[in-house]
């Protein structure tokens, strides 16, 4: 039988990406191969406070969550080789599939009906060489890229980033997320502003709603 080790799962809303504010079920999937300093998630980093839970059984909660939406983090979901598995069950439920990768490991067979939302990381993340850029080149339209902004550094490396690669011939969902105790989202914005940055700015809503609670929301 095919299991995953898992973190957590809970409902909440989605407090990322373009469906930002909708309610969903997410499951969190154990363990990670980058550190990320910033990263509100360290405690999913290792597989220490982890289940072994099989993939029907989680397919299962998602049905009885009542939710169409799913969330399918981390972690890393792709470092374990049944996530892809879990993923074509999902969808195969006609759930909308929702999958948050980091941007190091291949997309290339996660179903294409699956949304990736897939982290590009800038400099503070300590990171960046650890992308993989074929990820960027094999996004369908519906994709999303989100870089993490820590300060004016990182901002500069974005728009770099979008212009060499060419992001949006891929993807009109860019991503740009500051990190709430380093850089205050009116900087950022007034930046996006001012270079006209064909981009989205993205508060992270769970953090704003429930500023005290770090787990399962």
């Amino acid at each position: 039988m095919k299991t995953l080790l898992v973190c957590e799962t809970f409902t909440s809303i989605q407090g990322e990406t373009t469906n930002i504010g909708r309610p969903c079920f997410f499951i969190r999937l154990s363990k990670c191969n980058l550190n990320c300093p910033w990263c509100d998630s360290k405690y999913a980093l290792s597989d220490l406070d982890s289940k072994e839970i099989q993939v029907e059984e989680l397919v299962q909660m998602a049905l009885s969550s009542g939710l169409k939406l799913v969330v399918v983090t981390g972690g890393e979901p792709l470092l374990q080789k049944n996530t892809i598995d879990l993923l074509k069950q999902l969808i195969k439920k006609d759930f909308t599939v929702i999958l948050e990768t980091n941007g190091s490991l291949p997309i290339l067979n996660v179903q294409k009906k699956v949304i990736k939302i897939v982290d590009f990381k800038c400099p503070s993340s300590g990171q960046t060489d650890k992308m993989l850029i074929e990820n960027f080149q094999i996004l369908e339209k519906y994709d999303e890229v989100k870089f993490v902004i820590a300060d004016e550094e990182d901002y500069k490396y974005a728009v770099n980033t979008i212009s060499s690669l060419e992001l949006l011939k891929q993807t009109k969902n860019i991503l740009l997320s500051p990190i709430m105790d380093r850089l205050a989202p009116r900087i950022l914005a007034n930046w996006m502003v001012r270079d006209k940055l064909q981009a989205i700015l993205q508060v992270q809503l769970h953090r704003v709603i429930w500023p005290d609670i770090e787990r399962g929301v």
